[in-house]
């Protein structure tokens, strides 16, 4: 069972007292803050939760897989989320 976008803002304005709008609003606005901020190359800590960055990849080779032939995969970026303490807690009960 998955919680989608919907049901998130409908239970976060139910728990902070908000109205769906307000709700919505705020989640666009903390998609906007990690996109930006991990665009930059800076890391978000949300302490107890969990702990956003940018990570880098190296280039590399690879094979396409329908005709095993040799590829030159390039370096990129990618995104490594951990969670905190609180999220740990909740996960092992």
């Amino acid at each position: 069972m998955s919680l989608n976008r919907t049901e998130l803002i409908a239970k976060i304005a139910e728990r902070a007292n908000l109205t769906k709008t307000d709700a919505d609003a705020a989640i666009n606005a903390l998609q906007e803050v990690l996109v930006e901020s991990l665009s930059a190359g800076e890391a978000v800590k949300i302490t107890g939760l969990m702990s956003i960055e940018r990570t880098e990849r190296a280039a590399r080779k690879g094979r396409n897989p329908r005709t095993g032939e040799e590829i030159e995969i390039p370096a990129g970026h990618g995104v490594k989320l951990s969670a905190g303490s609180a999220l740990k807690k909740a996960v092992a009960k």
